[in-house]
């Protein structure tokens, strides 16, 4: 059969339109092809926490720049994967990213546990000077050095959740058992006369509702999203004068996943990931200010705490927290030492 003018003409038309929408079969698919979906993991609710909005913000921002190059799925609620298990999966490049508190990783990496070392950090400005601080830089090169790219600093305050009385002083904890958040904030707290009991944060509502738990310290977020406000009495809140459980999250991507990426695609995901840290205070310090009328809502007693006993805390740190952390390695006091000289 002859074809017409007007047919060819018809036929190079449509040829086009399938390949300026993608529409040929071997374009969609070497288009497709250039898309990577990176996963990212963490142990905190999916409503309700603004951690899992950083994780979703940071995505999204990525995607954007990279004109979909780049794209995320979060997996909120240890639902990918147990939250003890992703701080290893990064490292041998089995997971892409995870928002980690990290002193849960310090059994494994022990400078880790400068992350939750009470009274060492003051204030959300203390702590987020750690970036550019000698601190920071060392925090950076151990990590990389085991397979991680710190991305984001997500520093927040936390306060105490307990059901027979409300932990003000240190005499308040003794003969209690509570929750600590690392090895550091146990040593403490042992050296205040407490028992200690070591739990994810995604853990704690179970262990406080049966009477497993008497206390439990974290993070004032976590404090409200994981609603331990219907398992507890009182409430010992973070003030913005006087804290001393501050933990360091990292939102951390494994090197093996972002070398696999073009030099542009690592620096937008550096450049994003900067950028979540004033979000991530932002959003800290509007918890720690609700923390107070959640709880009292529900009933519980709220109090806080002044300079006076945060400095009994710290003294009581000093002397069991800091010299047990000093003693593990080298590094370890060497990262002290560092910690301390952080100015703001």
């Amino acid at each position: 059969m002859k074809m017409t003018r007007r047919q060819m003409i018809l036929g190079s038309a449509a040829t086009l339109s399938l390949w300026t929408a993608g529409g040929l079969p071997g374009l969609s698919l070497a288009r497709a092809a250039d898309v990577k979906t990176l996963k990212i993991s963490h142990q905190f609710p999916s409503q309700g926490d603004f951690r899992n909005d950083l994780c979703k913000r940071f995505g999204a921002e990525v995607e954007k720049r990279t004109n979909g190059a780049l794209k995320f799925q979060v997996y909120p609620g240890s639902s990918l994967m147990k939250t003890e298990a992703q701080f290893n999966a990064v490292e041998m490049g089995a997971l892409d990213l995870t928002l980690y508190p990290l002193p849960y990783a310090a059994g494994h990496v022990r400078e880790l546990g400068i992350g939750l070392m009470p009274g060492l950090v003051t204030s959300y400005a203390n702590a987020t000077a750690w970036r550019n601080a000698d601190i920071g830089k060392a925090l950076v090169q151990l990590l990389d050095a085991k397979g991680i790219v710190m991305l984001s600093w997500v520093w927040q305050a936390g306060g105490v959740a307990s059901r027979p009385r409300a932990i003000v002083e240190p005499a308040d904890a003794k003969d209690l058992k509570i929750r600590g958040g690392s090895r550091a904030m146990d040593r403490m707290l042992e050296a205040a006369g407490a028992s200690v009991i070591s739990l994810p944060s995604n853990e704690l509502y179970a262990d406080m509702q049966t009477g497993v738990m008497d206390a439990a310290l974290t993070s004032s977020t976590s404090l409200m999203s994981f609603k331990l406000d219907e398992v507890s009495k009182f409430l010992t809140a973070p003030s913005h004068e006087a804290a001393y459980w501050f933990m360091l999250n990292g939102l951390l991507m494994s090197k093996d996943s972002f070398n696999q990426l073009s030099k542009a695609q690592q620096d937008v995901i550096r450049q994003v990931g900067a950028e979540m840290d004033p979000y991530d205070v932002q959003g800290a310090e509007a918890d720690d200010r609700s923390v107070a009328a959640v709880y009292g809502k529900a009933g519980a007693k709220v109090v806080s705490l002044d300079k006076a006993t945060v400095q009994k805390w710290r003294e009581i740190a000093r002397n069991s927290a800091w010299k047990d952390y000093a003693a593990q390695t080298k590094d370890c006091a060497r990262f002290l030492k560092l910690a301390q000289q952080v100015q703001a």
